[in-house]
């Protein structure tokens, strides 16, 4: 058993996860979240084939999920006046078990917190690795030093700018922009979605949910104002529920807002800094992000448990476990945009008529359980404190 000090950024999934397992294995983890608390909320995520199911097991905390699992989320497509051009499955989306985001980071948070040290309202802003640790400086001006750091703090990750290099060199925008956020009593329903070429407009009883395709745009990420406006000029032309939907944007007090990119690093690690779930290889949706970096994160702590003091040997190990099967999973976001947003009209058409074909249907969701399977998956349970 070890008693090193691991410093994890970031508490959405990929933290708290590693974290947990960490403590279980005798290290000593510290997570660092930006936030002044968990953030609750956001859209629905899903696990799903088992490979994602066996990690959640082991992690204690599958019936937990399947709690507060949502039924998953049907997706009904609408022309301009309401009527039903394409209706798709709830395990389409929502796989063997969907939860809201905030749901599943609140379960993973609580699983660990009594193992864990948790600091929220700060940040990492500079790491200096030396022989023997990684001295860390904080946003408050706290500095501290860890024998090791994961970045687990997402496709805009702070730690891996600041150890691999800036973000242009890893973020590879795919076509579009991607927005959600909550609404106000009234729009509770089934999803139900309606299309024009180039855009994706969606609400449901978890919010509104919204994809245009835009090249890359100059904008703050921290300024809300500003991405309010540019919804306004993508969607303020369209149809339908749009109006609606765009007068709710004043109100809200959660917006997300991002470009749907994908990550493409390596190697994952450099010295005694590693990356993990969406940080290495994440794509902003429809890559089963959240799955892979449950897996990740599992994966890079039990072979920290199993290198006995040897970090270059585990992160070595925990990439060539992790890079093709993480590969294989990110390659749905690359195709996310077109599918929810197609260009033109005859995309559209195609798309509908397609997914309309319950045989083809069928087949995509078994291609995709086996995408998540497919991983030799190792048993860490020795190294258990």
């Amino acid at each position: 058993m070890t008693r090193e000090r691991v410093l994890v950024s970031g508490a959405s999934v990929a933290g708290p996860a590693p974290a947990h397992w960490l403590a279980r294995y005798g290290f000593e983890p510290t997570v660092v979240e930006i936030a002044p608390t968990l953030r609750g909320g956001g859209a629905a995520v899903d696990f799903r084939g088992e490979t994602h199911l066996t990690v959640l097991e082991r992690t204690g905390v599958l019936d937990r999920l399947r709690e507060l699992r949502t039924g998953g989320s049907p997706m009904t497509f609408v022309d301009e006046r309401g009527r039903t051009l394409l209706h798709l499955p709830a395990d389409f989306a929502g796989g063997d078990i969907e939860v809201l985001r905030g749901d599943l980071a609140r379960v993973l948070y609580e699983h660990g917190r009594d193992e864990v040290d948790y600091v929220f309202g700060d940040s990492v802003v500079a790491l200096d690795e030396t022989p023997d640790g990684v001295d860390v400086t904080f946003a408050s001006g706290a500095q501290r030093t860890f024998d090791l750091v994961i970045g687990a703090d997402g496709i805009h990750s702070k730690v891996r700018a600041l150890v691999f290099g800036p973000e242009e060199r890893f973020v590879g925008h795919l076509g579009y922009y991607v927005a959600t956020w909550e609404l106000p009593a009234g729009f509770d329903s089934a999803p139900v979605s309606h299309n024009a070429p180039g855009r994706l407009v969606s609400f449901g009883d978890r919010g509104a949910f919204v994809v245009f395709k835009s090249p890359v745009l100059a904008y703050d990420r921290h300024d809300v104002a500003a991405q309010r406006r540019l919804l306004v000029e993508a969607f303020g032309d369209m149809g339908w529920e749009t109006p609606r939907l765009l007068a709710t944007l004043a109100h809200t007090t959660e917006l997300y807002f991002d470009s749907i990119s994908r990550v493409d690093v390596t190697p994952w690690s450099r010295g005694r800094v590693a990356l993990v779930g969406d940080a290495a290889c994440g794509a902003t949706i429809g890559g089963m992000g959240t799955g892979t970096a449950v897996v990740g994160a599992y994966v890079l702590a039990g072979e920290l448990a199993a290198a006995d003091g040897d970090h270059r040997a585990a992160f070595r190990r925990y990439e060539d476990r992790m890079r093709d099967y993480a590969r294989r999973c990110q390659k749905g976001g690359d195709r996310t945009g077109r599918f929810l947003a197609p260009a033109t009209t005859f995309g559209l058409r195609a798309r509908n008529g397609l997914l309309g074909n319950r045989f083809l249907l069928a087949l995509m969701l078994k291609a995709g359980r086996d995408i998540t399977s497919k991983i030799d998956l190792p048993d860490y349970a020795s190294a258990a404190a």
